[in-house]
């Protein structure tokens, strides 16, 4: 056989080589200049996005274009959540101490809004909110004289009513949530739950929010650091980042996992670059995790057993559309990028 042949025989023996997973950022122009912390991927065309001085966007061409949707009368609200269930009905919350905590909705494109829930306690500041389709959904407000303060809804926001003490665990002193990414609250399945706190606990419901249990994870806590962020792939697989953020690129214990629906928690084997405000599950791919902060974006393909960085862009906010390997990335100053997910 002539030696010519024998590297295409090695070739077409070997086949090519496996590519690597990778995750790409296509940075886009939202319009404003404000930091935006609120993220909701509903499809690979449209999204919406939240931030301050009443900030809402959403775009429905994929990002080409961001229109702003404004709330009437809150230009001085911080909106660090929207969750939106189609192109025309999404929530927008704001943070803030009494009346500054409020849920607002729209049902025609961000034509309208309604405002749902307006906090009259000076102590309730409102964190986060996540839904587990258009009408049921969970708020969570930093605990109050040793008690948690969850909200639930099951008519779309029409009612929010308080979960009562007595089916909650007490909570530590100054027991609260890091209202960083709209984040900290997390839905699965039919009715499971979880919210990760700055004490590094996790609350979890099995029943919709009737009930709730705690536990430990192994993050460290303090004044800065905590729980950011958590999301499940399922009722089982987890993941919580977090990590102190007036130290963004220190790498120190600042992810867990869990495969029991967070009974447990375990540090990851190679763990993120930094401090980390958001985890994300990409839902077009069975094990794979984003992880996103203002020093760079990680990349796990393993259920957040292993992270590599994917990208030196730093942004507060990530989402990615349910079955898709497309969501969209924000930030401050406005920025806003879409993310792409390859295998």
């Amino acid at each position: 056989m002539p030696l010519r042949l024998w590297p295409c025989l090695l070739v077409l023996a070997c086949g090519p080589a496996p590519r690597t997973p990778h995750l790409t950022w296509e940075p886009q122009t939202s319009g404003v200049t404000v930091r935006l912390r609120g993220l909701s991927a509903v499809s690979a065309r449209v999204a919406w996005a939240s931030g301050a001085g009443g900030t809402v966007l959403r775009t429905t061409d994929g990002g080409a274009t961001w229109q702003a949707r404004p709330v009437p009368g809150a230009a001085a609200l911080d909106f660090r959540d929207v969750d939106a269930a189609s192109a025309q009905v999404a929530y927008a919350l704001s943070i803030g101490p009494g009346e500054s905590s409020r849920i607002y909705k729209t049902q025609d494109g961000g034509d309208h809004w309604d405002v749902q829930f307006t906090n009259t306690d000076p102590q309730v500041f409102l964190d986060a909110m996540a839904f587990w389709d258009a009408d049921r959904g969970v708020a969570v407000s930093d605990s109050v004289a040793g008690a948690f303060v969850i909200l639930t809804t099951t008519d779309g926001g029409r009612d929010w009513t308080r979960v009562p003490a007595d089916r909650l665990p007490a909570a530590l002193r100054g027991e609260g949530a890091f209202a960083a990414s709209g984040t900290n609250v997390a839905t699965s399945g039919p009715n499971d739950v979880w919210i990760g706190t700055g004490r590094s606990r996790v609350l979890h419901s099995v029943d919709g929010g009737r009930s709730w249990t705690i536990g430990g994870t192994p993050l460290p806590s303090g004044e800065s650091s905590g729980i950011f962020s958590i999301a499940f792939r399922d009722r089982a697989h987890g993941v919580v980042v977090g990590g102190d953020y007036r130290r963004d690129t220190e790498a120190i214990n600042n992810a867990a996992v869990t495969a029991d629906g967070g009974a447990s928690w375990l540090l990851p084997a190679r763990g993120l670059g930094g401090y980390r405000s958001v985890v994300a599950h990409v839902p077009a791919a069975a094990h794979a995790f984003v992880a996103a902060g203002p020093s760079g974006i990680d990349l796990s393909v393993d259920d957040g057993q292993t992270w590599m960085p994917a990208s030196t862009t730093g942004v507060d906010a990530v989402s990615f559309a349910a079955g898709a390997a497309t969501g969209w990335g924000a930030g401050d100053h406005g920025r806003l990028g879409k993310l792409v997910f390859q295998e």
